[in-house]
């Protein structure tokens, strides 16, 4: 009886096979719902602690700065040229930096791990599994992330009766859409990190993106060529389109702030996929 022989190269055959067959070439089988049950699993198991402490950190601000500032500073003019409390000022721009920190955390911190130590996206590449489905579903559950935090604090926002028009409810869309913007950059920067010691450059931006993107004071309060650099910074964006959604007034500006973030998902999400590929399946 003669014995079959496989060659060594079996299993890369089968695997190359299984690429051949996925759609849009080895980029994309869709299959995203595995990578993302998968996310799910392990933060329920470990990870449900440090979510639910991020959404405390822009709540205290609220608090501290929008209830105790507030009451020396009075009223602002909000967007339209009306004037609102200074708490009703900064709460929509803290629910910016809440869907900023919630995104950028997961497609950053998290991924930084498990691309470098864990090697868990070597592990999904060798199965049918392609660029697109992996940065898809860790994408996606930063986006979770950032509807949990956006909800809640909204919610606080009406509780504290910061609240005054039914469009309001449009921040929740729209803070999902800001964390889609750092979330798809996030997870493609990341990749080019090789040690803790260039991850501190993340916060290294992010500190600055926040106190200067009109937090906390207008934009009007600084010379001319240093607001033409805030208004290039995506959370100044999502700070004003914020902003407007909260008190119901709407210009051509909201527009621009949206198609910021669409331009800004495009080109994340191409260069995660390019770096996926670049490094996993050469």
């Amino acid at each position: 009886m003669s014995a079959v022989v496989e060659s060594p190269d079996s299993g890369n055959s089968s695997v190359t096979e299984a690429a051949r067959n996925r759609h849009f070439g080895p980029l994309y089988s869709r299959n995203v719902r595995a990578v993302v049950a998968r996310g799910l699993m392990a933060t329920k198991s470990s990870n449900w602690m440090v979510m639910l402490s991020g959404f405390f950190e822009p709540v205290l601000y609220l608090i501290a700065m929008g209830v105790g500032l507030g009451a020396i500073v009075g009223a602002v003019q909000g967007p339209g040229g009306q004037e609102i409390s200074y708490a009703a000022y900064i709460a929509p721009a803290l629910l910016a930096v809440s869907a900023m920190n919630g995104a950028v955390y997961d497609s950053t911190w998290n991924v930084f791990f498990k691309m470098n130590f864990a090697k868990l996206y070597q592990g999904m590449l060798y199965t049918s599994l392609g660029p697109l489905d992996v940065a898809m579903g860790e994408i996606f559950l930063a986006l979770l992330r950032g509807l949990m935090y956006a909800t809640g604090f909204t919610a606080v926002m009406g509780v504290m009766g910061l609240i005054t028009t039914p469009w309001a409810v449009l921040m929740i869309p729209a803070a999902v859409l800001i964390a889609f913007g750092f979330a798809s950059f996030g997870m493609g920067i990341t990749s080019f990190m090789k040690t803790f010691q260039q991850m501190d450059w993340i916060n290294f931006v992010m500190l600055p993106m926040f106190l200067f993107s009109a937090t906390f004071y207008p934009l009007s309060v600084y010379p001319q060529y240093i607001q033409w650099f805030i208004q290039a910074m995506p959370l100044w964006h999502g700070v004003e389109l914020l902003r407007q959604i909260s008190v119901g007034v709407f210009t051509p500006a909201t527009a621009l702030h949206i198609g910021y973030y669409l331009v800004m998902i495009a080109l994340g999400l191409l260069l995660t996929t390019g770096r996926l590929r670049r490094l996993f399946l050469k």
